[in-house]
């Protein structure tokens, strides 16, 4: 867990040291953001660099974000259990650090929209999707106002895993592409982290928001895209018959989430929020460029 406090000029202080004050006008608004060192919290405290100060204090919750990508072939997934989703929410909610926040914003998973749209649930995935709606139940329920903001399958420059995907293509390894005709909400890290403290700000009167990119697009189409822009042919697709021994490399629930397509755009959106990155193309095109720096 880490707190900063934002001041009107953009000053972010840690918890470890007393805020200092710059004269009367001087107001600080504490954000306490958990999970502050995975990859999308390093972004959102990046991000707090340059927010503008308010009164509330507010819980912002990314503990539940590290196997939110399709990039580590779903072995996250065996390191945040079903059952741990939902003790790690109820462990933020009752921890007595927390207990003073006006607000708290929940960061939770946008394929769950593909589950309340009716969409078939792999056996894997389903005990995933109830541990999610039930993280998101105990904190709606929480006595303290909050909000949901299920986030797109994230990626950016910081992501090891599509580092990992840059050496697996250079070495003309195949991958698990899953069917062509599967749409999935993608969102860069940057964008993510800015839907997430708009969130904060305007406190969306829908208690469940999305913040994705804006064009749906399946995961072998992201991939083989990526592929492109780092100078390699079009990698192969494991086929699908040999699902069974691929297994070895992927896991199941990777498996059953690119087979989990979604229809039509997210809705309701966090309010005012718009992404810098509106597709997929532009998103990895910056981090292909940010890697080069």
């Amino acid at each position: 867990m880490f707190i900063g406090y934002i001041g009107r000029g953009g000053c972010l202080g840690g918890r470890s040291a007393a805020p200092q004050h710059h004269g009367p006008e001087r107001v600080l608004m504490p954000i306490i953001v958990t999970a502050p060192g995975g990859e999308l919290g390093r972004v959102v405290m990046r991000a707090l660099r340059s927010e503008q100060a308010g009164d509330d204090t507010v819980l912002l919750n990314l503990m539940l974000q590290a196997p939110n990508t399709l990039l580590h072939d779903g072995h996250e997934w065996k390191r945040l259990q079903p059952a741990q989703i939902v003790a790690r929410t109820k462990e933020f909610l009752s921890d007595p650090e927390h207990a003073g926040a006006d607000f708290i914003v929940h960061a939770s998973y946008a394929f769950l929209r593909a589950a309340d749209q009716g969409a078939k649930v792999g056996e894997k995935l389903q005990s995933i999707v109830e541990a999610a709606r039930a993280a998101e139940d105990l904190v709606l329920a929480d006595s303290r106002p909050a909000c949901v903001v299920r986030l797109g399958y994230l990626y950016g420059p910081e992501s090891r895993n599509l580092k990992a995907y840059r050496t697996a293509f250079r070495l003309g390894r195949p991958y698990w592409a899953g069917p062509r005709k599967k749409l999935q909400y993608f969102l860069h890290t940057k964008d993510a982290a800015r839907a997430l403290l708009q969130a904060a700000r305007r406190r969306p009167t829908d208690r469940v928001v999305f913040a994705t990119d804006q064009r749906p697009v399946s995961f072998s189409t992201f991939m083989d895209h990526f592929a492109r822009l780092i100078g390699n042919p079009v990698p192969l697709h494991i086929p699908r018959i040999s699902r069974t021994v691929a297994h070895l490399v992927v896991a199941e629930e990777h498996m059953e989430m690119v087979e989990l397509g979604i229809e039509g755009r997210a809705t309701p959106v966090v309010p005012g929020f718009r992404p810098i990155y509106a597709d997929f193309q532009t998103g990895l095109q910056h981090v292909v460029e940010t890697w080069k720096r």
